[in-house]
């Protein structure tokens, strides 16, 4: 019995197949900064795995006031920040 083709095989299968997507190797962040592009992304990806700390002493404590409740929104907004830019990191 034979098996199902790997990751690999499936993509040099297709790898003649053009498409009007850009390389997601070379995104704005490489063509921006190219030599700085890596540790921003390494930083995007471990500030996006430690911010969700910050959110527990606000969630224990309560969002009673409205600067609780900016920063709340401050930090979710940095998370899904670093979570665009860090997705990247090491592939």
């Amino acid at each position: 019995m034979a098996s199902p083709p790997s990751l690999d095989d499936r993509r040099s299968a297709g790898s003649n197949v053009s498409d009007d997507r850009p390389d997601e190797d070379h995104g704005v962040l490489e063509r921006a900064v190219p030599r700085l592009a890596t540790p921003i992304r390494a930083v995007g990806f471990w500030a996006a795995i430690v911010l969700p700390a910050a959110y527990l002493p606000l969630l224990a404590t309560g969002l009673s006031s409205g600067l609780e409740g900016g920063l709340f929104l401050g930090l979710l907004a940095g998370n899904l920040l670093a979570l665009y830019v860090g997705h990247a990191h090491r592939r």
